[in-house]
């Protein structure tokens, strides 16, 4: 997304880098756009507060860009960063390696039972006009499409849905909260069978037994 150096993404072929006055933090114009459709959008790394109209464009990253080639992790052709997107896109080899992953299995082994009626927590009902079937990133355009000046405190749906969610808890700025809590699918990290605190302590316990 994001980096006080340059952005990760260059190595996906970062589209239209961008510097945030004054904030340090350099940008891809597409992981930058979210932010700058709220009010008073603060910095997703530093959390430092930026103009949104003092957006430059990074010259020197996007000639960099123009100027370095990476092989295609499909086919080995070499391709500049900026247009290594469109190739991947594109390319035969990726496509067939797409279609060949294996099917994902958990890093490590679980007795946990696989639920049989599981909620559905990958799509959700706009809280202010009830609009249905949004994933996150489609809440997040609907209500700043639609509802960003709505003053209304409401229910996040997506926290709502979590096993630990307070379906009674208003968020004072409904667009900040998705933005800033919500920029990741719980499904990649959360264990949804054991509580808040539990996950706490599991997580806990695997960092001190790494370190």
């Amino acid at each position: 997304m994001a980096s006080r150096g340059e952005p990760p993404c260059k190595a996906q072929s970062s589209q239209r880098p961008s510097d945030p006055y004054p904030c340090p933090c350099r940008f891809c114009g597409e992981c930058l756009q979210p932010c700058l459709q709220v009010p008073s959008p603060l910095c997703p790394l530093c959390r430092l507060p930026f103009d949104p109209k003092k957006v430059d464009k990074a010259a020197h990253v996007e000639k960099q860009l123009s100027s370095y080639k990476a092989p295609c992790r499909g086919c080995n052709k070499k391709v500049t960063l900026a247009k290594m997107r469109v190739h991947v896109s594109s390319c035969m080899k990726v496509q067939e390696q797409m279609a060949n992953c294996p099917k994902f299995v958990p890093v490590v082994p679980t007795s946990q039972p696989i639920p049989s009626a599981v909620p559905n927590r990958s799509t959700f009902t706009c809280p202010y006009c009830g609009a249905r079937n949004l994933d996150q990133q489609e809440l997040l355009k609907h209500c700043v499409d639609n509802h960003r000046s709505d003053p209304n405190r409401v229910v996040c749906p997506i926290c709502s849905a979590m096993p630990w969610g307070d379906p009674s808890y208003k968020s004072a700025n409904f667009l900040q909260h998705l933005l800033h809590r919500h920029k990741f699918s719980y499904d990649t990290f959360v264990d949804y069978s054991i509580d808040e605190e539990a996950a706490f302590q599991a997580a806990l316990a695997l960092s001190l037994s790494e370190n």
